[in-house]
């Protein structure tokens, strides 16, 4: 079967997997803790179950993806994850199968995911110091913990991880350059995201981003870094290299710099709905006839209209969407992964 392609004509190459909506720590632009006492958690039954993401994987893989990341909430928090880990390596045509997480229970788990065919580790580190990280976090995390985890990670053979840092202007923009000297050199890639209004909880405003070029420059005044190309199509982030050759940075500038028109991905929530941008407003289920005995063809049917009706450009239209008078409710990211 061919890849499918949107309205635009992108492509279908990267599906993201919530395995999980809940989450141990309460970051200030994904789920604050002020907004706790509201949130609602799926029940388990509510989750789909690991034969259900193995099957829809392997229907979206037939329609031209390659690359899956497992996501959350935290997917560590999930029971027994090493097990479809092991499973989804076995998918014929998936080229990369990649996991995001905060780190705090990687002390436990990186070995047995390493085991289970992992092959690629990502962490959101936002600040190296404790304090920072305490306030990012929503005091809900435990930096020496994750840093444990980092090391118990390379331990288990992740020898190039990728560590996403969102800046927030006047809360952790401050530890740039720690963070730089933290892993130039490590064999580990440090990227840094623009904070930006996803899901309805995390109060954004724009004076709080701190725009990817102003973070080049800071950098780059103290460790020269050079352009590099892309790796693929779709790639997110705009890549440099430290001009000593000690690694590489990345800055990920979805408010600056939009990169809707190159964007891949598509989006399946625990509870087994398909979304075709972060900031969407709704989901198409597939749960309920993958529940009622739909066939594997007619589950595609479902999933190649919803693809090939997708005209999200959210991001280029950010400003024109934030004017209007009743700004549609848009989903969690804890509900559909980063």
């Amino acid at each position: 079967m061919h890849p499918i392609t949107d309205s635009f004509n992108r492509p279908l190459h990267d599906l993201r997997i919530s395995v999980i909506d809940r989450c141990n720590f309460r970051c200030t632009y994904c789920m604050p803790e002020e907004e706790g006492k509201s949130y609602t958690f799926l029940k388990k039954s509510q989750w789909l179950s690991f034969g259900e993401i193995l099957r829809l994987t392997k229907l979206f893989v037939r329609l031209g993806v390659t690359k899956v990341r497992l996501t959350g909430g935290e997917p560590l928090l999930r029971p027994q994850l090493p097990e479809l880990i092991r499973d989804l390596n076995k998918i014929p045509g998936m080229e990369d199968l990649a996991l995001t997480t905060n780190g705090a229970l990687l002390s436990k788990q990186a070995q047995s995911l390493k085991d289970a065919g992992l092959r690629r580790l990502t962490v959101s580190l936002d600040a190296l110091d404790e304090k920072t990280f305490q306030q990012m976090s929503g005091r809900r995390g435990n930096l020496f913990e994750v840093l444990k985890g980092i090391t118990t990670a390379e331990d288990a053979g992740f020898e190039s991880i990728k560590f996403n840092v969102v800046l927030q202007r006047g809360i952790n923009d401050h530890a740039i350059l720690d963070l730089v000297k933290y892993f130039k050199g490590s064999g580990h890639i440090l990227r840094f995201i623009e904070y930006m209004d996803v899901g309805n909880c995390n109060h954004w405003e724009s004076k709080e981003v701190v725009p990817s070029r102003e973070i080049l420059k800071i950098i780059n005044e103290k460790y020269p870094i050079k352009p590099l190309g892309a790796n693929y199509f779709g790639e997110v982030a705009e890549r440099y290299a430290f001009a000593d050759g000690t690694g590489e940075v990345g800055f990920i500038s979805s408010v600056s710099q939009p990169f809707c028109g190159t964007c891949t991905r598509a989006r399946l929530s625990t509870d087994g709905k398909i979304y075709t941008c972060l900031f969407a407003t709704k989901g198409t289920d597939l749960r309920t006839p993958l529940r009622s005995g739909a066939t594997d063809e007619e589950l595609i049917t479902v999933i190649k209209n919803v693809w090939q009706k997708r005209a999200d450009k959210y991001s280029e239209n950010r400003a024109l969407f934030r004017s209007l008078k009743e700004n549609p409710q848009k989903v969690e990211m804890y509900q559909i992964g980063g």
